[in-house]
């Protein structure tokens, strides 16, 4: 935690504040997340007030992560099988008491269904709780490889450990990374891309970070996918992610549907780039108070290096031809 609201994909602007909390509170949150995620999930068993207990705070849970950060619509579905958890009793409170109402309608449906209850079980009953029974059973063999994975110091993620894929590990992210790293695109209309003269305007996403003094956004459960791949292309290498120079070859012929994707064209109304360069950088936020704070900037930067060498659309002719990719005109 001393990391994650720095780091993650799409910061928000309350992961800003909650990044400065002091070390103790990290830790609570860290200790929550565990009592979350390994101990609430049993409360599902032990009857119906604690299964409510156990919609309550997963729910929570996701709320809090939804405010502290874009994860796009993942918290949003992962609340979805919590609310199975709350029965009519509880949720009796958002309908009217009328008559004839959906109160009343339910009662009438429960009376009924109280009828059924009373009637010896059915031959066919016995062999449905066998059935399910030896599915639980079976889950639990098969998950015995997936538990001793967890506990493992080398832990591996998104994996099946049987050939049906019955069970799996799935983590959104494996690990946490310490540092920010990102990938800036910047394009110049100067003949020699190596002139220390050339002037290198950046272009801007629509919610990652770039310019320093932009506000992170908050967009929540929309996602930019765009901005979530270029935090994955961050770090790891250009030969990694072929479809950044794919990107790079669009805007040198300033093409309208990728431009779309993007929150600024320093070239709009202007001839397209020469030549399209990414540079990679290592972001931290600004402390509030601060000097940079102080000039507006919630983000601080350093150069690390190149991330893909200037290349023109003359260059980029034989790449995309070998990727079977046709090459964008200046049409």
């Amino acid at each position: 935690m001393d990391y994650h609201y720095e780091t993650q994909p799409v910061p928000n602007p309350v992961a800003y504040y909650m990044h400065q909390s002091p070390w103790w509170f990290h830790q609570f949150e860290t200790l929550f997340n565990h009592f979350i995620e390994l101990v609430v999930p049993f409360f599902i068993f032990l009857g119906r007030r604690m299964c409510v207990a156990h919609g309550v705070l997963q729910i929570l849970f996701q709320v809090l992560l939804i405010i502290s950060g874009n994860l796009s619509f993942l918290n949003w579905l992962t609340m979805v099988p919590s609310l199975a958890c709350f029965d009519d009793a509880s949720l009796g409170f958002l309908f009217s008491s009328k008559e004839k109402g959906v109160k009343a309608q339910v009662l009438a449906l429960q009376t009924k269904a109280a009828e059924w209850k009373t009637a010896p079980l059915r031959y066919g009953c016995y062999i449905r709780k066998v059935v399910n029974i030896s599915f639980g059973v079976l889950i639990a063999y098969l998950s015995i490889p997936v538990i001793i994975n967890l506990l493992s110091s080398r832990q591996v993620m998104n994996t099946s450990f049987n050939p049906l894929r019955i069970v799996n590990t799935y983590g959104a992210f494996g690990s946490i990374t310490k540092e920010r790293t990102e990938v800036i695109i910047q394009g110049t209309s100067n003949l020699d891309p190596n002139d220390p003269a050339a002037s290198w305007e950046e272009y801007e996403f629509k919610c990652k970070p770039g310019d320093l003094r932009k506000r992170p956004c908050l967009i929540s459960p929309y996602h930019y996918r765009l901005d979530w791949l270029m935090w994955f292309a961050a770090f790891q290498t250009y030969e990694h992610n072929e479809w950044i120079i794919h990107l790079a070859g669009k805007l040198l012929a300033n093409e309208k549907e990728v431009l779309s994707l993007l929150a600024s064209n320093p070239f709009e109304g202007k001839m397209p780039p020469r030549w399209i360069r990414g540079e990679h950088f290592r972001y931290k936020f600004s402390r509030p108070g601060g000097k940079h704070a102080e000039h507006g900037k919630w983000w601080i930067r350093k150069r690390i290096g190149p991330y893909f060498p200037p290349v023109n659309l003359e260059g980029l002719k034989n790449f995309f031809q070998a990727q079977n990719w046709p090459l964008p005109s200046l049409d």
